[in-house]
């Protein structure tokens, strides 16, 4: 968590921006006299705006915040009406489940407005909150996403300064194969099992399975994923109620400590995200227990209620993604790692010709992009590399892989700081050594043939070598070094399909 890379403190900018955001959110709530319950509404909304808005562009960002109202706002009628009518609730939920997660198809827009119509419903469920409140829930959630524009769009604009990376489209499908299409399917019925076991547990808080169900669905691509996922959202939420049992409860409610509290959880949810799943459900549920004290609810017996609501949400994803329209892991460990290496010859390319001279070329959002891909094949491979994984070669072999690739990036990025310099040179050795790292990447993308030890010769740099060239010679090694785990006999393949 804390030794990720985080390339121009993107990461912590934009926690810290969040955090500004969500506090904005809140006290422009407070301000106008709002409820409690109203400005958790707007703060949470705040939150997600800035979780899940993750265009490619600016222009892009502003149009899809603008759009959540269009999204959340006829689901929040929708749920308070329905609060006191269970069944019809119920399937009125599971529709929304099932709209949200096939919205997906239609890229990071859709990916945004499905989940903040989900979580317009689930917030109105664990607020309680009636249709006479719904006037001032507007209000709250219109005045969060202006402060959230306002703050992220015109006081503090990173994405300006660093355009955003363009999230790695999905692996492609159709028909029912089609991954958003049978991630729908496998959602709605982990939430109807959630929902129906959950309710049998707790007529209340019921709604905890179902949001352990639907999260645990986000940005995972195969059964392997979602199994672990489900795993560290379990561990997460255990360390999150035993941390909330010594700061949550003792606090009783009282609102400036606890608002510091929450602000520190922000921080976490957002920091910690992308390098760890765990610690980040960690947060979320510190934070859960800190808003149920400030509601006056808070008791350890809820707490543990949290832990068993998560437990039967992830048992519903576990079940949905063995029985229902299941995909196996390897073919999409494959592309994922496919895409990082043609990633890498990208960047490569780009920056031999800044290095050239080519004012248009620019080697850093390639870099960018890299590090979304090699996030997703930690995803990919997460299922081998689990401490609980039986598989002990094929472990070895994808923790060299994720070593490997690992060693890419950062030699990548020190490329990409060389390019920047204006004072760095050009020469013919550049040309060559980003040939020979392109022959590496096709040998390693092409279709297996013959002996995996025909790629491209490794040459060791000169100790006078050019920092450039460094960088080059170093990512040729570990272009070379992966072909023993990637082209090992194609009978074993990396990850098993199960």
């Amino acid at each position: 968590m804390f030794v990720a890379p985080d390339p121009g403190r993107f990461r912590l900018r934009n926690s810290l921006r969040a955090v500004i955001g969500v506090g904005l959110a809140v006290a422009t709530a407070e301000l106008a006299g709002l409820s409690l319950t109203a400005s958790i509404t707007g703060g949470l909304a705040a939150l997600l705006a800035f979780f899940t808005v993750l265009d490619s562009t600016v222009r892009r960002q502003v149009v899809t915040t603008a759009l959540l109202p269009t999204v959340g706002f006829p689901v929040l009628a929708l749920a308070t009406a329905l609060h006191g009518v269970p069944l019809a609730r119920d399937a009125a939920f599971l529709a929304v489940v099932f709209a949200g997660v096939y919205a997906r198809r239609w890229g990071p827009r859709g990916h945004a407005l499905g989940i903040f119509g989900f979580m317009m419903f689930f917030v109105t469920q664990f607020l309680h909150a009636a249709p006479g409140q719904l006037p001032e829930l507007y209000a709250a959630a219109g005045l969060a996403l202006l402060a959230v524009g306002a703050v992220r769009f015109v006081l503090w604009p990173i994405e300006r300064r660093t355009p955003p990376p363009a999230a790695p489209p999905g692996l492609p499908g159709t028909g029912l194969a089609r991954p958003t299409t049978r991630q729908a399917f496998q959602a709605t019925a982990a939430c109807g099992f959630a929902l129906a076991i959950g309710q049998a547990l707790s007529e209340d808080r019921w709604y905890w399975a179902v949001g352990t169900a639907w999260w645990i669905f986000v940005n995972t691509a195969s059964r392997g994923e979602t199994l672990v996922r489900g795993f560290r959202r379990v561990l997460g939420t255990v360390l999150g109620i035993a941390a909330g049992l010594l700061i949550a409860v003792p606090l009783h409610g009282a609102p400036a400590p606890t608002a510091a509290l929450v602000a520190v959880c922000v921080f976490g949810i957002f920091y910690t995200a992308a390098p760890s799943y765990s610690w980040m459900m960690f947060f979320v549920t510190v934070m859960a227990g800190l808003l149920y004290g400030l509601l006056g609810v808070l008791h350890p017996g809820l707490l543990l209620l949290r832990f068993q609501e998560t437990a039967i949400g992830a048992l519903g994803a576990a079940l949905a993604v063995v029985i229902i329209l299941p995909v196996t892991t390897h073919a999409a460990n494959d592309a994922w790692i496919q895409r990082a290496l043609h990633c890498v010859r990208a960047s490569t390319a780009a920056a031999l010709d800044r290095l050239a001279g080519d004012p248009e070329a620019d080697p850093a959002p390639h870099a960018a992009e890299l590090e979304l891909l090699l996030g997703r094949v930690r995803m990919a491979l997460a299922p081998l590399v689990h401490p609980l994984s039986p598989l002990r070669a094929r472990k070895a072999r994808a923790r060299q892989v994720l070593r490997l690739l690992d060693d890419c990036a950062r030699e990548v990025r020190g490329l990409v700081a060389v390019a920047a310099d204006p004072q760095a040179s050009h020469d013919a050795r550049l040309a060559a050594a980003c040939w020979r790292v392109e022959a590496a990447v096709e040998a390693l993308t092409a279709p297996r043939r013959g002996n995996p030890e025909t790629a491209a010769p490794f040459v060791p740099p000169a100790a006078e070598a050019e920092p450039a060239l460094a960088h080059l010679h170093g990512l040729e090694h570990a272009l070379v070094a992966l072909a023993a785990p990637l082209r090992t006999d194609p009978r074993a393949p990396l990850i098993p399909a199960a």
